[in-house]
């Protein structure tokens, strides 16, 4: 991988170059599901881990060498083919299989004409189960 390249999912690379986040946010959870117990706590019971989640929050600036508005539509287009894709960090890091649930656009400024001058953009990723066989 470049040494310009923050993550790649799939085929897309987020880069200063591309679209660059600001903020990698992971939430990682465990199943405990409670059984009500006379007179007593609530008793739990492990049983597995519950959703680990990634969320890519970051901003395009589509003049910036000539970057185009076209990423969001590359992640919605991946997100669109509903597959698990792999997550590398730019360190070559494999986090494993990951899948889009959601992508998330603001413009909050724009040129002449209504074109985007700065896209702000939200990705939420979860993790997929890496014992499934594609």
């Amino acid at each position: 991988m470049a040494i310009d390249i923050m993550m790649q999912l799939g085929g897309f690379q987020f880069s200063i170059n591309t679209a660059a986040y600001e903020t990698l946010s992971r939430s990682t959870g465990w199943r405990w599901p409670t059984q009500a117990q006379i007179g007593k706590r609530d008793a739990r019971q492990y049983t597995g881990k519950a959703d680990d989640t990634i969320t890519l929050a970051g901003s395009i600036y589509p003049s910036f060498r000539n970057a185009g508005t076209g990423q969001l539509d590359q992640m919605r287009a991946l997100g669109d083919r509903g597959l698990p894709l792999q997550l590398v960090d730019g360190r070559g890091y494999l986090h494993g299989l990951w899948v889009i649930t959601s992508v998330r656009e603001r413009q909050p400024r724009h040129v002449q004409g209504g074109a985007p001058r700065k896209q702000e953009f939200t990705l939420e990723l979860a993790k997929y189960d890496d014992r499934a066989v594609l």
